[in-house]
């Protein structure tokens, strides 16, 4: 039974893409979208019959043009924004093939991981940065 006030969830298959040099690939999330401006860790909404790995490989090749190999599983994060319900389920990857192109975002970035805190994320995302943090 759905429960009407509640928000609308989805699953987001989040990837943490690691280059050679070890940094990760961020971007920034269009203006006109939902947290229009914020700094995130790319990814998108799992689809229909699409597994967490499918869905991050094809949506890093919609969203910024690029071969990844989607590793092990990092953490799952589930946070109530006021109007969705989103579970992250976030990934290590990393990059094969391709430059980075910001085909569905603002601007794409390299940054290692000190760099993260000086970018803005939505809310969710401290998690897995926090996460990453604890991994050194």
């Amino acid at each position: 039974m759905n429960d009407t006030n509640s928000p609308p969830h989805k699953i987001i298959g989040v990837a943490v893409i690691w280059n050679d040099q070890g940094q990760i690939l961020i971007d920034r999330r269009l203006p006109e979208s939902m947290m229009g401006g914020l700094w995130e860790f790319p990814g998108g909404k799992v689809e229909v019959g699409e597994s967490v790995c499918e869905c991050i490989q094809r949506e890093i090749k919609e969203e910024l043009g690029i071969e990844i190999e989607v590793g092990e599983h990092l953490i799952s994060i589930n946070h109530t924004y006021t109007q969705l319900r989103v579970t992250l389920v976030v990934h290590h990857c990393r990059h094969l093939a391709g430059i980075p192109q910001p085909l569905q975002c603002d601007e794409v970035r390299w940054v290692s991981l000190d760099e993260l805190q000086n970018f803005e994320f939505p809310e969710a995302n401290t998690q897995i940065i926090s996460t990453l943090k604890n991994l050194e």
